[in-house]
């Protein structure tokens, strides 16, 4: 099984119906998101002045983590959530498929997007099950583990209705609140571009934003 933020939120969003994401450029940014927690808690990013650095030279041994690497560095971290998206998105894919948890077919035409299956439907059920304990359980935010409250924060943000209804969007929003806090510690402005994602996703449908 990946432990990788950014797939494990892939397989959050992945719509079994819709044959991908339910909401193609919404996960775009939700994977960028995730990559750059990721990375933040690994050490290989931080925060100077509002400003994104990069630490150490190193490669992380994922192909997305190192891509989204290369040219992190001088961005603000709401950017970097837009930078390269597109393809972010399809590196997670083809990485999720090279460790055999998808198949995906190129588009039928040209203007056509992938059509991806799970082919273990027992991994995002998992995922969601372990997304939902964050959400429901009893016990203190801070005794959630961290990788699990960033997708849960993820999730909220990008409004994934199959990790968090919008009924718990309203009852939980403390907890999910506190699961976003989480982030904050890792770099200030990260915590910021994942509570701005709801805005982010309407300006990127507008065409706003890098690909």
């Amino acid at each position: 099984m990946i432990d990788d933020l950014a797939g494990l939120m892939y397989l959050l969003a992945h719509d079994d119906a819709a044959e991908g994401p339910w909401n193609r450029s919404r996960t775009e940014l939700l994977v960028r998101a995730a990559a750059l927690v990721d990375l933040a808690l690994r050490g290989r990013l931080r925060e100077h002045d509002g400003t994104v650095t990069v630490s150490g030279t190193e490669p992380t041994g994922d192909p997305v983590l190192d891509g989204v690497l290369r040219d992190a560095a001088g961005h603000g971290w709401k950017h970097l959530v837009r930078r390269h998206r597109r393809r972010t998105l399809a590196q997670v894919e083809d990485r999720l498929a090279a460790a055999g948890l998808l198949t995906v077919e190129a588009p039928r035409t040209p203007f056509g997007t992938r059509r991806v299956t799970v082919t273990d439907r027992a991994a995002p059920a998992a995922l969601r099950a372990r997304v939902s304990a964050a959400l429901h359980g009893d016990g203190p935010v801070q005794d959630v583990p961290t990788r699990d409250a960033a997708l849960l924060a993820l999730a909220a943000a990008g409004g994934v209705r199959t990790v968090v209804p919008r009924r718990d969007r309203k009852t939980c929003r403390a907890r999910i609140d506190a699961c976003t806090g989480r982030i904050a510690p890792l770099a200030p402005g990260l915590e910021k571009a994942v509570r701005a994602l709801p805005t982010t996703m309407i300006a990127a449908q507008g065409g706003m934003g890098g690909s």
